[in-house]
């Protein structure tokens, strides 16, 4: 993990300011690392880059969650939520089967409480699947108080997938509910699904041509 910040550096000739902990592999799977990352970039005598710029994903850990909260880093926690209850968010996110929507929200609160942080959520639109207005209110219903900050995520098309992204509309009129409601939230900018080079596209074609 320093390696590619120090390499990023040296590469791009600017110093990096922040840092986001995401991508294939779970942070909180491999904490002790990521603790001994975070405290080298975090240094005075290291990177000297302040918790506050550094963003931590987590597809909803429990235990984890709870571990983190008691060391107070004030780090900004990420959570890839991506369903509203757990009857949808089971089919997107395997992982809310050994931790219900409940028990992760639970260990969220616990988290805030404790940081005083503002809690992101990542929520992937998919057309038909967790986009409806119904959805909408039921995710504003869940993140009541937590200081929440939404990141609606325009699906990326995979060719061999039958999901699809939401429309424009629809993600607009969930924005809408979300912000209207006391939760705020943005569309993230997509980049790169044009030459199949967005999150999850350029994997699947690089496995889909070495099959």
């Amino acid at each position: 993990m320093l390696d590619q910040v120090l390499f990023t550096q040296l590469d791009s000739g600017k110093d990096i300011s922040n840092i986001d902990l995401m991508g294939i592999g779970e942070p909180l799977d491999n904490m002790d690392n990521v603790l001994r990352f975070l405290e080298l970039v975090n240094s005075p005598h290291g990177l000297n880059i302040g918790m506050r710029h550094i963003s931590l994903s987590t597809c909803g850990i429990v235990p984890q969650i709870d571990a983190l909260a008691e060391l107070n880093l004030q780090l900004t926690l990420s959570v890839s939520l991506h369903g509203p209850n757990n009857e949808i968010r089971s089919k997107i996110m395997p992982v809310n089967k050994a931790y219900p929507i409940e028990e992760l929200m639970q260990a969220v609160r616990r988290y805030y409480d404790a940081t005083g942080r503002r809690i992101h959520f990542e929520y992937a639109m998919i057309d038909g699947v967790n986009d409806t207005p119904a959805c909408a209110k039921e995710l504003l219903r869940r993140l009541k108080g937590l200081g929440a900050h939404v990141n609606l995520i325009p699906l990326n098309h995979v060719e061999e997938s039958p999901l699809k992204p939401s429309s424009r509309e629809a993600v607009a009129i969930f924005q809408k509910i979300l912000e209207d409601g006391g939760v705020t939230a943005t569309v993230r900018r997509t980049l790169g699904g044009d030459i199949d080079a967005s999150c999850g596209q350029l994997r699947r074609k690089y496995e889909k041509k070495h099959e």
